[in-house]
């Protein structure tokens, strides 16, 4: 038996709009062509409120906060203001840390100069690694991968997403966690048969495949897959294309 969806109807600079009970803001907002800068959030992972860019102000019975809008839920009456002045302030401010904290990111750069803001008042980090403690690499290898191979350590100036421990045993090296920095701090490279997630100094063999010979996934990735999937032991003899063309 299929549940009929709640929705929910609020107010975004002005427009009516819908959204389903529970939905955070951001997303609501994006789905209805808002444009709302933002860092942290990505839609396959919880939302996480660290870089803060997608602030908005949100007006509920009378009283006006301002909000991050990732982690915000979605309510009746609710009346939100994507782009006020005090919204663009803030916006501003956080562009200025962030472009002390990650001066290479040319994301960064982008957003701010979309702002208004070309240069910060902040101490840059002239030999910054760009990581800007979103903690996307960390969740999506938790919550949607499942290798749990990162955590934050350390406290203030010192925080940073690293390997338990500091050993990257648990790293499958799936390149998740590249595809979703935003700041592209995060770097993958293959030489050979080999495939190294540079960050966090992994290296892993790749495994061959055994119609065309080419290397297209570390060993310890596919064995990793098949015992949790338990799939035969030959499932991935062939690379992904001549899968395809096995099966064509």
């Amino acid at each position: 038996m299929s549940h009929k969806k709640e929705l929910i109807k609020f107010q975004i600079d002005g427009l009516t709009v819908e959204a389903e009970k529970g939905q955070m803001l951001l997303p609501a907002a994006l789905e209805y062509g808002f444009e709302i800068p933002h860092l942290c959030y990505h839609e396959a992972v919880s939302p996480y409120g660290a870089c803060r860019l997608c602030l908005v102000e949100v007006t509920k019975r009378g009283r006006t906060m301002m909000t991050t809008s990732c982690n915000y839920p979605v309510d009746a009456g609710l009346d939100v203001a994507t782009n006020t002045e005090n919204v663009q302030r803030a916006r501003q401010m956080i562009l200025e840390l962030l472009l002390a904290r990650a001066p290479h990111s040319e994301k960064i750069r982008a957003m701010a100069r979309d702002a208004g803001v070309e240069e910060t008042r902040f101490r840059v980090i002239e030999d910054a690694d760009d990581c800007i403690l979103c903690g996307l690499c960390e969740r999506v290898c938790r919550e949607v991968v499942g290798a749990n191979a990162l955590t934050f350590v350390n406290r203030g100036d010192r925080r940073e997403v690293a390997p338990p421990f500091g050993d990257p045993i648990a790293c499958i090296a799936c390149g998740a966690c590249v595809y979703v920095c935003p700041t592209d701090c995060i770097k993958m490279k293959e030489e050979g048969d080999e495939r190294t997630i540079v960050r966090w100094k992994r290296t892993l063999k790749m495994q061959p495949c055994q119609s065309c010979g080419k290397p297209f996934a570390p060993v310890f990735q596919l064995n990793w897959i098949i015992e949790r999937a338990q799939l035969p032991k030959d499932f991935y003899a062939l690379c992904p294309v001549c899968r395809k063309t096995k099966k064509g």
